[in-house]
């Protein structure tokens, strides 16, 4: 996994509120164990139903940043739907809240979710209506999400995910990095 530092992207907006994980992946792409090729799964429903959806204009490619409805990614647990949004090269969501278990599967797969208020997400929302290509910054350690006008807003994480983010490492790597030391530990213990 990518260290994940700072981040200075393009946005995307999809103002769809209660977006569950089989909208994001839907069932039939759940097969797969290999997380190549899952952009083409990102919504592909909507994608294919729709061909004014937002992700199918050519102003969401290369976009990191995903400004999604309240309540983003509830339903089942699903990991392929963090899979999808990372492989289409998103880094980073902003909701105003996330379903817990999305939210545990987005960090631990380096993927940020930012919590903001209603106020600046409401905010967000005209900004990228005004600006289609707005650009905003993101800085995990000081877990900042920067406006163009310079206002900063803080966001809430977890103390672990963030530094696991920093470092690039899921939970698995974050104990391989500490191998010698757990093992000196066991040796002192025992």
């Amino acid at each position: 996994m990518q260290p994940f530092k700072t981040l200075n992207a393009r946005v995307v907006a999809l103002p769809n509120e209660n977006v569950d994980t089989d909208q994001i992946t839907p069932a039939r792409f759940l097969k797969v164990t290999d997380k190549a090729g899952l952009a083409d799964a990102l919504f592909c429903d909507w994608r294919t139903a729709n061909p004014d959806f937002v992700l199918n204009q050519p102003q969401s490619r290369g976009a990191q940043i995903l400004l999604a409805g309240d309540n983003f990614g509830c339903g089942s647990s699903r990991e392929h739907a963090v899979w999808a949004l990372a492989s289409f090269g998103f880094r980073a969501v902003i909701s105003t809240s996330f379903a817990d278990i999305f939210r545990n599967n987005a960090q631990k797969n380096g993927l940020l979710t930012i919590v903001v208020d209603k106020e600046t997400h409401r905010d967000l929302f005209d900004l990228v209506a005004e600006i289609p290509n707005v650009e905003l910054s993101v800085d995990v350690a000081t877990q900042t999400l920067k406006l163009p006008d310079q206002r900063a807003v803080q966001f809430p994480i977890d103390p672990f995910a963030k530094m696991c983010l920093l470092e690039g490492v899921d939970e698995l790597g974050y104990l391989r990095v500490r191998e010698d030391a757990i093992s000196q530990f066991e040796i002192r213990k025992s």
